[in-house]
């Protein structure tokens, strides 16, 4: 998995005596889009702190852009933008002043953020509102400013945990299509975490992860397969398991 954007590999992670990760392994493809599907409480946020360092690492390995992140990890988070399911954009800053501040916190001088800001706030459809509050902003607003503060220093891989919760269906529209072209277009890699099964389309990559496993992966037409469609097809996934892993009469489960 060494040529991937994004290499897990048998991570686990306990918080005393639960176990929020059990021996976790996927990889994201560069230049692909892979969503991580799980319900809440599945372990998709204690994944994404440690693959951000936000957590040690208890058990197994994470690898980003070809660089460890136990040995090397300035090199790898360099390389990373992350989208954090909690709000964290300063209200009362305008939406350029939280853009400037967070290029200075990666050592990128004034008049290159600026350079930088501008092309970005045109491809969130914000240009017009880059001297206005945060506050003063939608929720779908701030979530896309949000998206243009983690691509400032030019990241390859992108991080989203949950980026769409709490927006009507317009706004989640939204932020899917500018994430997608980012894909399409500027051959990003993106790491997609969600509960909402319409942001996942018939093509894309897919990893199911309950109770901090992960239970079934692989292309979601083919997951859906033959219930007919993804829900449904989640929902066998999820359901009550053997202690030891899958159903054994579930042909979607993890060898």
């Amino acid at each position: 998995m060494s040529g991937d954007a994004l290499a897990v590999e048998a991570v686990s992670h306990r918080f005393g005596a639960r176990t929020a990760l059990d021996a976790v392994s996927f990889a994201v493809p560069r230049g692909a889009f892979v969503a991580l599907l799980g319900p809440n409480g599945a372990g998709k946020t204690t994944l994404f702190s440690v693959v951000t360092r936000l957590y040690a690492s208890q058990a197994g390995r994470v690898v980003l852009l070809g660089h460890d992140l136990g040995r090397e990890p300035s090199q790898a988070l360099a390389r990373l933008g992350v989208v954090f399911q909690a709000r964290t954009l300063d209200t009362d800053l305008t939406v350029r002043q939280n853009l400037l501040y967070h290029a200075a916190l990666h050592g990128i001088p004034r008049k290159a953020a600026l350079a930088r800001i501008a092309p970005l706030l045109d491809r969130i459809g914000l240009a017009e509102r880059r001297d206005d509050k945060i506050r003063t902003l939608s929720g779908g607003q701030s979530r896309r400013v949000e998206i243009a503060r983690a691509l400032i220093h030019s990241p390859d891989l992108l991080l989203l945990d949950e980026p769409t919760v709490g927006l009507d269906l317009e706004s989640r529209a939204d932020i899917v299509a500018i994430v997608r072209a980012l894909v399409r277009e500027e051959g990003l890699s993106v790491l997609w975490a969600t509960h909402i099964f319409d942001e996942i389309e018939a093509e894309d990559r897919v990893v199911v992860l309950h109770r901090g496993r992960i239970v079934a992966r692989g292309v979601a037409g083919a997951l859906s397969e033959p219930s007919g469609s993804l829900e449904t097809a989640f929902r066998q996934m999820t359901a009550e398991r053997r202690p030891d892993g899958p159903r054994r009469d579930d042909p979607r489960r993890v060898a």
